[in-house]
C-alpha cells in the first residue's frame, strides 16, 4: 500500500514538475545570443491593418491616427466596429479608416469580427497581408512594416512584442501583471526563438499573410481565438515566427473590476485551450516528427504563472506533509528542486529582460498577487467564463 501511495506521489509531483521544467528552460534559453536577423528585402508588401472594435469611441480615433503614420501608400486600415451601441464607427471614420459595421446579438466576440472584417476584405483588392490590432493598441514605429515585410517573406504568420509595460505611477497590481506578461510575451518566445521554435499567436500585433487568413476559422467564441488560431495554423504547417523587431504596446486596466474582468477571461481560455488541444498538440509532433509541434505543445502545458506558482506552493505543502506521515521524500525533492530552478531562472530572466522597466519590489509582491488569482482559479473548476466580455478602457488621445 505504502509503495502505491508512493508512485502516485511520485507521478503527480512529475506532472506538477512537467511545466515548471518548460518554464525554466525557456527562461534559461532567453539568456543565449539571438539568431541573425535575416535581411527582408524587395517590395513592400501590401497591408491592411484590421481592428476589431466594441463601443471604443473613446480611444478609436487615437488608435487609427498612430496607424495611419505607419502605412505605406498601398496601405489601408480598416476598423470593424462590432455590435456597438456608441459612435465608434463615425469616430473612426473621421479620423481616416474604412469602416464596416456589425451587429448580431448572438454571436459576439473577436472572432466574429475578424470574420467580418476579412469577408469585406475579400470583396475587391484583397491585401498581401492582414495585420490585426486590438483597439487600444499602439504600433512601435517602423513596427507595420516589419510584421509585413515578415509574414510575406516567409509566408507564415508573424507575431510582434506584445508589452504591457506599467507606468511610472502604476499600483502594486500592475507592477506584477506587467512582470507576468513578460514573461509570457518576451522571455519565454524568445527562448523558444533561441532554437528557431515557434511562438503563439497573442491576438494583438501579429501579421498573417492573406492565402492563410483567408481560408482560416475565425469566427467562433473562443476567449482566447488568438491562440486557437496560431494552434490552426500551426497543424496545417504554418508555425508563427517571434519578430521582436516590431512591437505593440497595450495598457493594462486600470481599475481592480477591469483586471478580474480581463484576468478571467484571459486565464480561463487559456486553461481550457491547454486542457483540450495541448494533448493532441503532443501527439501531432510526435506522430509526425515535428519538433516546432513539440516544442508549441511543451510551451502550451505551462498554465498562466500566477496559477502555476499556486499549484506549486500547494503540491509542495501536500508532499511536506505526506513526507511528515511516511511517505518517500522522492516526490517533494523532484518537485522542490524543479521549482528551484524554476526560480533561479525566473529571476536571471527579470534581471536581464526586466529589470530596468520592473523594479525588484514587483517581485516581493508576487505572493500578495497569487492570493489576488486564486478566486479567478476556483472559479474555473466550479463556474468557467464562456462568453467573452469586453475589458473597460479609459479613453485616450
Amino acid at each position: 500500500m505504502q509503495l502505491a501511495i508512493d508512485i502516485g506521489l511520485t507521478i503527480a509531483a512529475i506532472v506538477i514538475a512537467l511545466p515548471l521544467a518548460v518554464f525554466a528552460v525557456e527562461c534559461f534559453l532567453s539568456l543565449l545570443p539571438a539568431l541573425a536577423a535575416v535581411a527582408l528585402e524587395g517590395p513592400r508588401p501590401r497591408a491592411v491593418v484590421l481592428v476589431p472594435a466594441h463601443n471604443e469611441e473613446g480611444g478609436i480615433a487615437a488608435t487609427v491616427r498612430s496607424i495611419l503614420a505607419e502605412l505605406g501608400p498601398d496601405d489601408r486600415v480598416l476598423v470593424v466596429a462590432d455590435n456597438c451601441t456608441d459612435a465608434t464607427a463615425r469616430m473612426a471614420a473621421e479620423a481616416g479608416a474604412e469602416v464596416a459595421e456589425r451587429q448580431d446579438a448572438t454571436r459576439r466576440g473577436k472572432g466574429f469580427a475578424l470574420a467580418h472584417g476579412v469577408a469585406r476584405l475579400a470583396e475587391s483588392n484583397p491585401p498581401n497581408v492582414v495585420l490585426v490590432l486590438d483597439a487600444d493598441c499602439r504600433f512601435g514605429p517602423g513596427s507595420v512594416e516589419r510584421l509585413a515585410r515578415a509574414a510575406v517573406a516567409h509566408d507564415r504568420p508573424a507575431q510582434a512584442l506584445n508589452l504591457c509595460d506599467p507606468g511610472p505611477d502604476a499600483d502594486p497590481l500592475q507592477l506584477v501583471s506587467g512582470l507576468g506578461i513578460r514573461f509570457r510575451n518576451q522571455i519565454r518566445p524568445t527562448g523558444l526563438a533561441r532554437l528557431g521554435f515557434p511562438c503563439h499567436l497573442m491576438g494583438t500585433g501579429m501579421a498573417i499573410p492573406w492565402r492563410l487568413i483567408a481560408g482560416a476559422q475565425l469566427a467562433s467564441g473562443n476567449l482566447v481565438e488568438d491562440m486557437q488560431l496560431g494552434l490552426d495554423l500551426a497543424l496545417a504547417g504554418n508555425t508563427t515566427q517571434f519578430v521582436p523587431e516590431a512591437r505593440v504596446d497595450s495598457p493594462l486596466p486600470s481599475n481592480d473590476q477591469a483586471f478580474v474582468s480581463q484576468r478571467t477571461r484571459w486565464e480561463h481560455g487559456h486553461l481550457a485551450t491547454l486542457l483540450r488541444q495541448a494533448p493532441w498538440l503532443l501527439l501531432a509532433g510526435l506522430t509526425r516528427f515535428r519538433l516546432d509541434l513539440l516544442a508549441m505543445a511543451l510551451d502550451l502545458l505551462v498554465p498562466p504563472l500566477a496559477f502555476l506558482g499556486v499549484a506549486w506552493v500547494m503540491s509542495m505543502t501536500c508532499l511536506a506533509i505526506a513526507w511528515w506521515f511516511g511517505a518517500s521524500w522522492l516526490p517533494l525533492a523532484i518537485l522542490g528542486g524543479v521549482g528551484g530552478a524554476a526560480f533561479l531562472a525566473a529571476i536571471a530572466a527579470w534581471w536581464v529582460w526586466c529589470r530596468e522597466t520592473i523594479p525588484a519590489t514587483a517581485l516581493a509582491l508576487v505572493p500578495w498577487y497569487l492570493l489576488r488569482k486564486v478566486p479567478i482559479y476556483l472559479a474555473f473548476f466550479f463556474q468557467p467564463q464562456s462568453q467573452w466580455v469586453r475589458t473597460e478602457r479609459e479613453a485616450k488621445s
